[in-house]
């Protein structure tokens, strides 16, 4: 039974810190980090369970790689990674998203699809069926690696690179796009910390020049609390790609006046989404302005042609026509 592995079910899956640059000091492993969804994957005799860093079980939305952890000829282990899946050979998060389906049947069709695959990079049972996670990072990788090669061909499972050398982690930042996001550093002497940001994990940030095409209130207040970006598509159409909430609050006042002076059409392609279960009516509101102000953003991932996180202000571009913020700045390259 699964409760009877040494490992507990409600596990928190160890985290990263976020951190400006890769660690220069010795003592580091460095990995590419994955741009998927993070899961604890348990097995013992015929059950298996794929549970998401919530602490949501996973298995509903991905029967295939339920099915393939099932037929694998170990019957007993505890794996952290990263459920992935390849669309036109490079990770896709937005496959990822579709997974997430209410429907079992179109879940199932997905899967047919575009099968899961898992990104191993930690292991936390040994194959003698000790819990791993006091034990240092270099003897959980060697864990890692003898159980992978126990497992001989196994098309969905896949073995994280890493190396100790900071100019190839390096390498891999410059490398950053639509398959990878970022670097994580773990500490070779470092145990399996639950829930804890024990890890380092750095990203490549981009920037991008945006039309603020509307704004919203902040909650309970009548002052801006985010500007609402867009960029123009190649049919001339302003979409709204995202939001920045990181304006000063000494500045406030001031620019709620100037921004109520712009109020016009505002979005022409796609457009902010109304109410949903996760935000009031207030904070689902939103004002279009005339499309006349552009700001220079921080932002770190992409999904679907919108920024995947709030981003950060870096400056206002007055010096910049509104017609050239476009949608070819955040393309994948």
């Amino acid at each position: 039974m699964l409760r009877d592995l040494p490992v507990p079910l409600d596990l928190a899956p160890m985290e990263a810190k976020l951190v400006d640059e890769i660690p220069r000091d010795g003592g580091w492993r460095f990995e590419p980090k994955w741009d998927g969804f993070r899961c604890l994957a348990y097995r013992d005799g015929d059950e298996v369970l794929l549970k998401a860093k919530s602490g949501k079980p996973l298995n509903r939305f991905f029967p295939d790689m339920v099915a393939a952890l099932a037929a694998l000829p170990i019957d007993r282990f505890v794996l952290d990674g990263e459920l992935t899946i390849a669309v036109d050979g490079e990770p896709s998060f937005e496959a990822l998203q579709m997974r997430l389906h209410p429907a079992e049947s179109r879940v199932r069709k997905l899967a047919a699809e575009q099968p899961a695959a898992f990104m191993l990079f930690d292991c936390l049972m040994d194959a003698d069926g000790a819990p791993l996670l006091e034990a240092p990072l270099t003897d959980r990788r060697k864990a890692l690696e003898a159980l992978f090669k126990r497992l001989g061909k196994a098309p969905a499972l896949r073995l994280s690179p890493g190396s100790t050398k900071r100019e190839e982690a390096c390498t891999w930042l410059e490398d950053t796009g639509s398959s990878l996001d970022g670097v994580v550093a773990k500490r070779l002497d470092g145990p399996y910390v639950p829930g804890e940001r024990a890890m380092l994990k750095i990203k490549k940030i981009r920037t991008a020049d945006c039309v603020v095409g509307g704004f919203r209130y902040a909650e309970g207040t009548e002052e801006v609390g985010s500007l609402l970006l867009g960029l123009y598509d190649a049919a001339g159409r302003l979409n709204h790609v995202g939001f920045t909430s990181t304006i000063k609050h000494a500045e406030r006042p001031a620019l709620t006046r100037k921004l109520l002076a712009l109020k016009g059409q505002g979005f022409t392609g796609d457009a902010p989404g109304g109410p949903s279960r996760w935000s009031s009516e207030r904070s689902a509101q939103w004002v279009p302005l005339a499309p006349e102000l552009v700001v220079e953003v921080r932002y770190d991932q992409v999904t679907g042609g919108r920024f995947r996180h709030g981003t950060r202000l870096v400056r206002w571009r007055p010096d910049k026509a509104p017609g050239q913020c476009t949608m070819e700045q955040i393309r994948p390259r």
